[in-house]
């Protein structure tokens, strides 16, 4: 099969290996950190949660970053990337080992939503240069088969750190302080793999690094409106962009809805639930592995453009079909298709940003991508938290997803075909 020939090819890529775990290292750390948030969070014996309550969570966790993101994706342009994989994963560590003290200590929830976002806010910046950095150890012909192999096996190694979490949990009697200091020490981990790799070898180039902070903070305003300008100009990236933010708004809303089916509906218990979640996870891991194999035969056949319409267009049939029974066996057979979709339209949508977009402007625009991820998800939460009701079970939501997915096939389709 091409595909398996061209990942045996990227493996003997000892810069393309070194960068993979790297990114492997870090989105499990980042599975077992969100694993303990979520617990913490929603599974708590003491806590009655709502939907409300996690869109609050989101929020604080992801809209801060937001506003800042686009400047550091001017940084992430100006500082040596290899530096920011270094010092931005040792830094993730110390904040997470202060997270799991945070915990223990029984502190106010504003105190741990602060430590909690610090965390996040390090980590798409990190997120932004994994992807940013991947054309400079790939050539060109296969980078399809890059964005389908490196971000898919950093969402598995996510999945297998959140079922490494849950594991450990249950072990240490449901300590969610002991998950935290388990994704502090992959933290670490992830920082002293990057010291494989030259300083120089991920970008930026020479001529555009600013080592220091005051330089390059100076800059930012400016970036950002190039950045911007850039992107602009782009329309190919811009319209992916846009699909994709739409496919994550979709996707955040279905999956309030699975939190709280697996919360309330489906079981009496937070140990059932629990184990609820932890099955829709793995599935949805499955549902990652699967786009990972199919996206660059998909790609070949109806072009980026042409395979996101495909994702939609199958999500707008197929999730009310499975969605509105509301019963677990259903929903986790579309947990497994809606994985693949998703999935799947990233990895098309990163291709079309990498080859459409100029390497000196990619970390800013990388940001943004993270940026509207970020705004989609915490507005696809508060939009839940309007609609369902306690125990997850909405037929308008169900069907407003849909809908949405039918708009995006619709788009993307009249974009190919001009």
């Amino acid at each position: 099969m091409p595909v398996v020939r061209d990942l045996r090819v990227l493996l003997r890529l000892t810069n393309f290996r070194r960068l993979l775990a790297v990114r492997l290292l870090s989105q499990a750390a980042d599975g077992v950190y969100q694993v303990a948030l979520a617990t913490y969070v929603v599974f708590s014996p003491e806590r009655q949660t709502s939907p409300g309550a996690i869109a609050s969570a989101m929020a604080v966790l992801l809209l801060p970053y937001s506003l800042i993101g686009p400047f550091a994706g001017v940084l992430l342009d100006r500082w040596r990337r290899r530096q920011v994989f270094l010092y931005g994963n040792l830094l993730r560590a110390a904040l997470a080992a202060c997270t799991a003290l945070l915990i223990i200590a029984s502190v106010p929830d504003w105190l741990f939503y602060a430590s909690a976002l610090t965390v996040t806010a390090v980590n798409r910046f990190v997120l932004a240069g994994l992807s940013a950095a991947l054309p400079r150890v790939v050539d060109e012909e296969r980078l399809v088969v890059a964005n389908s192999i490196s971000p898919t096996a950093g969402t598995l190694a996510a999945t297998a750190g959140g079922g490494l979490a849950f594991a450990v949990r249950a072990v240490s009697t449901g300590s969610d302080a002991m998950v935290v200091l388990l994704g502090a020490a992959l933290y670490l981990s992830a920082g002293l793999a990057a010291l494989r790799m030259g300083r120089n070898l991920l970008g930026p180039d020479p001529e555009l690094v600013q080592p220091r902070l005051t330089a390059a903070v100076a800059s930012t305003a400016r970036g950002l409106v190039s950045g911007l300008r850039h992107l602009s100009e782009r329309r190919v990236a811009a319209r992916a962009l846009a699909a994709m933010t739409l496919l994550r708004f979709c996707y955040g809303a279905l999956t309030v809805m699975v939190l709280m089916l697996c919360r309330y509906a489906w079981s009496a218990t937070e140990s059932e639930g629990l184990a609820l979640l932890g099955m829709a996870v793995a599935i949805s891991g499955a549902g990652f592995f699967t786009a990972a194999i199919i996206t660059p035969w998909a790609v070949g056949r109806l072009g980026n453009y042409g395979w996101v319409a495909m994702c939609a267009g199958v999500a707008a049939v197929l999730e009310p079909a499975l969605g509105l029974p509301f019963t677990p066996a259903p929903i986790l057979i579309a947990a497994f298709v809606l994985a693949v979709i998703t999935q799947g339209a990233k990895i098309a949508t990163d291709t079309v940003v990498q080859t459409s977009v100029d390497d000196a402007f990619r970390g800013r625009v990388f940001s943004l991508y993270d940026v509207l991820f970020n705004v989609a998800f915490v507005g696809a939460a508060a939009v839940a938290a309007a609609i369902l009701p306690p125990d997850g079970r909405s037929i308008p939501l169900v069907l407003g997803v849909a809908v949405v997915y039918a708009a995006v096939a619709t788009a993307m389709t009249r974009w190919r075909e001009r």
